[in-house]
């Protein structure tokens, strides 16, 4: 059986208050993040840093930090499209726990 060559993937998580991984882009594939949208749950407002981590240097970068989000409201974290190669992550962390939720399309493609 062949492995497919692009997979179009959908990954939910809810946003709490201690930095957490929600993807990391697979061994021996890259990924492009399509979209990355942030809702706030609640009727107040509240902070999201998402950022780009890769392990391999040790190196974080802040994509939209400390950013507020009113209540009822939502937000991108990404204005275009963000490549990650094999083991580079998106992280996320808010101001409070059962606040935000974040949607992340992406797609997945076997490393040539």
């Amino acid at each position: 059986m062949a492995i497919a060559l692009n997979v179009f993937k959908t990954k939910t998580a809810e946003i709490t208050s201690v930095e957490t991984s929600i993807y990391t882009a697979p061994v021996g594939k890259s990924a492009i993040i399509l979209m990355a949208q942030i809702a706030n749950i609640t009727n107040t407002s509240g902070t999201v840093t998402v950022s780009h981590y890769y392990s391999g240097t040790d190196t974080t970068t802040e994509l939209i930090k400390d950013f507020t989000i009113p209540g009822n409201d939502s937000a991108s974290a990404v204005t275009g499209k963000l490549v990650l190669e094999e083991g580079h992550q998106i992280k996320v962390t808010a101001s409070n726990d059962n606040k935000f939720k974040i949607t992340l399309s992406i797609l997945e493609s076997v490393n040539g």
